[in-house]
């Protein structure tokens, strides 16, 4: 008979854990119910990125064009990327980044 009172009392021990288990996950579980999504904020966030990505794009169209702008001589470009054996358009894009210094622009690319 005390076997059978003991596995009784796990029983009843196991069935209030599962009860105090199951009312820890319904406190979870409530409380994630009860947020709700701010529908202005979403969209506050969602027009700041908007606006960064434009404010980024505008930078770079107009970094290009300053770079468009500098004057360089083609026999650099030929010379740069000849002795540094690299594609013309990264020794013309280095070139005009330094302003047309090919001192410059061959020391940064030797770093």
């Amino acid at each position: 008979m005390e076997v059978v009172d003991e596995g009784i009392d796990r029983l009843v021990e196991d069935s209030k854990d599962l009860q105090q288990q199951s009312k820890a996950l319904d406190k979870l579980t409530d409380h994630v119910e009860d947020r709700q999504l701010d529908i202005s904020r979403v969209q506050e966030a969602m027009a700041s990125i908007a606006a960064s990505s434009e404010a980024d794009l505008n930078a770079m169209k107009l970094r290009e064009k300053e770079l468009a702008a500098v004057k360089i001589n083609a026999g650099d470009i030929d010379i740069i990327a000849d002795e540094l054996e690299m594609d013309k358009k990264v020794a013309e894009r280095t070139l005009r980044e330094h302003k047309g210094d090919a001192v410059a622009a061959v020391r940064h690319l030797l770093r």
